[in-house]
């Protein structure tokens, strides 16, 4: 019986590594094809900014960080308001990363630990970014739906992405009593002018 129990458990903890470690390649091949991209003199920042937006679209939880980050003003918009909403919101999300990528001038990163969170079934992936005086570390959190992998959520330097923006869209929807037609004007307003300032 002790053996049979062991067997099981060696075989779910190689299961959980190799969702992690599969994970973790997934990962690299989409966070190199945004690099090489970038760094890619002859490809226009607008072309730039598209892999960038693209790759957020078909890689990134969207709607299910939109939602959490909406908070209750969620529950109060009707369905083409969340709809134009999510959208909204991807967009924003592609725009601050692409606004990163700015401050990019070739460091180096490596993969340096992958685990999974059996718990929550999400590989957790430790990515240290380095350049000549400094290290940051970002770890990803990645789950898998329906045989495809999708980011949830980044935490820079143990501070959460996902849980950052729910926080500075709460304080801008609190002001508009959590209307998220008026808030939906608002954040198309801001994303507009942040792709102007990465396209010039």
């Amino acid at each position: 019986m002790r053996t049979t129990c062991t067997f099981f458990l060696l075989f779910f903890l190689i299961s959980f590594s190799l969702n992690a470690d599969e994970a973790s390649d997934w990962l690299k091949t989409e966070i190199d094809f945004i690099i090489e991209a970038y760094n890619n003199e002859n490809i226009s920042k607008i072309k730039k900014f598209n892999n960038i937006e693209n790759t957020i679209n078909n890689n990134f939880a969207g709607a299910g960080i939109a939602k959490f980050v909406a908070g209750q003003a969620w529950s109060f918009a009707d369905k083409e308001t969340k709809k134009e909403y999510i959208l909204l919101f991807k967009r924003h999300l592609a725009l601050s990363i692409a606004s990163m990528m700015q401050g990019y001038s070739n460091q180096e990163y490596t993969f340096i630990n992958s685990r999974f969170d059996e718990k929550n079934n999400i590989a957790m992936i430790d990515m240290e970014i380095r350049n000549d005086t400094n290290t940051l570390i970002i770890t990803w959190r990645v789950k898998k739906s329906k045989d495809r992998f999708f980011v949830i959520d980044l935490i820079v330097a143990d501070i959460s992405l996902v849980v950052t923006k729910r926080s500075e869209f709460n304080s801008m929807l609190k002001k508009i009593n959590y209307d998220l037609v008026s808030f939906n004007k608002s954040l198309d307003d801001q994303n507009n002018l942040s792709y102007n300032k990465i396209i010039k």
